[in-house]
């Protein structure tokens, strides 16, 4: 599965099967072969295209966790604060986290194998990078994740 950059908030995971497309609002999932996208608009199970996706109410937004290729990517694109002990036991076992600069506690609670900042400035980005002792991570376009390849150590990728 890979995972590539759209623009301040919203990512593409593009599956063998499907692609998401997820932001701040929703999230829409797509047929690689075609056919009509499926919107998601908020909190629910839902299961589209062999993508599973639990949206949870979280401090005024949704967070999406999405199944995909055997690969668990949470998207906290709006969340401003930090989530509930109850969300963080619902949301165990998270390999990719994208998650807000401004809200980096989440990442010890969640305990990720990759996190990936997003809506950032400069110089968020490099207070973000140095708190997790990161300052030489380069941008790049795209991440290519699998299951059976996820690092041992928390790894930070930045996507531009």
């Amino acid at each position: 599965m890979d995972i590539s950059f759209v623009n301040q908030s919203s990512f593409r995971l593009r599956g063998k099967l499907a692609m998401v497309i997820v932001d701040q609002k929703s999230l829409r999932v797509e047929d690689r072969a075609g056919g009509a996208p499926y919107q998601i608009r908020g909190p629910g199970e839902y299961e589209v295209k062999g993508v599973g996706v639990i949206g949870l109410s979280a401090a005024g937004t949704t967070i999406y966790r999405i199944e995909i290729d055997g690969v668990s990517v949470l998207y906290l694109g709006g969340l401003t604060q930090p989530l509930t002990s109850d969300q963080v036991d619902l949301l165990d076992g998270v390999d990719v986290l994208i998650v807000p600069v401004g809200v980096p506690s989440v990442i010890k609670e969640i305990e990720p194998s990759i996190v990936i900042p997003t809506q950032y400035d400069p110089h968020g980005l490099s207070a973000f990078l140095k708190e997790f002792g990161k300052d030489d991570v380069a941008p790049q376009p795209k991440l290519s994740v699998t299951r059976d390849k996820l690092p041992e150590q928390l790894e930070v990728v930045v996507l531009a």
